[in-house]
């Protein structure tokens, strides 16, 4: 039987629905970039030219694009050098958005607060607080989870129910940032054990990605505490 989504409408300020205009451009900009960085690769792949993935990967790219110039042919060289200036124009425009949306978060209390949360940073804190101005609409923490599509999606076999993947409902924006969020903390767990003993301890019992929703999830209900209570991370009981 399929449970019903549920649906909370929160009355938004003016201010916060511009913020979160601010941060669904910057996300469709992120997208763009993305898109550009893969093609890049694959055009540079064709002619021996590649680097490591991530940031520092693209920046040498970059840099093997300008050196290795003679190589290519000049038609290819137009194409790749459109793609780069393409690159350089994202770049400075999310970097620009990205500062309109810091200067917001320094003002709001809400946002501020749950930048004290492990694996929160300021892009997700006030995205979290534009996005949900009540968090009494939610009458717990595991129904805020839920909300976001981050706890378990239940199933029956052989007349057992048992947990599958995470619903995916709700609000995708903010969930694909928790989940980025808890990557990261994942990450630093995994290098440095003694710093999240519990996280390492978690990881020995279950394969990375389950672990890291699994954390994604506690992350939401925290964020939940520490709206609904208006406390920051360190005064919330998690």
């Amino acid at each position: 039987m399929t449970r019903p989504t549920m649906r909370f409408v929160a009355v938004k300020s003016v201010d916060q629905q511009a913020v979160l205009m601010l941060h669904k451009t910057r996300d469709l900009l992120v997208r763009q970039r993305t898109a550009l960085i893969n093609a890049l690769r694959a055009h540079l792949s064709e002619y021996d030219i590649v680097s490591s993935k991530g940031p520092g990967g693209v920046s040498v790219l970059m840099k093997l694009l300008h050196e290795g110039q003679e190589q290519l042919p000049a038609h290819a060289r137009s194409a790749l050098h459109t793609i780069g200036a393409q690159l350089r124009s994202l770049a400075s425009e999310v970097d620009r958005l990205e500062a309109q949306i810091l200067a917001w978060h320094r003002t709001d209390d809400t946002s501020r607060r749950l930048a004290t949360i492990p694996g929160i940073g300021p892009i997700t804190a006030s995205a979290i607080a534009a996005a949900v101005p009540d968090a009494s609409l939610f009458r717990s923490e595991r129904q805020f989870a839920a909300w976001l599509g981050l706890t378990p999606r239940p199933h029956s076999s052989g007349g057992k129910e048992r947990l599958g993947g995470i619903s995916k409902q709700g609000d995708e924006y903010l969930r694909k940032l928790l989940v980025v969020g808890a990557t990261a903390v994942m990450r630093m767990a995994r290098k440095d054990a003694a710093r999240q003993p519990w996280l390492a301890q978690l990881l020995e019992r279950k394969p990375v990605k389950i672990a890291t929703m699994g954390l994604a999830n506690k992350t939401a209900r925290i964020a939940w505490a520490v709206m609904a209570r208006k406390e920051v991370y360190a005064a919330a009981a998690a």
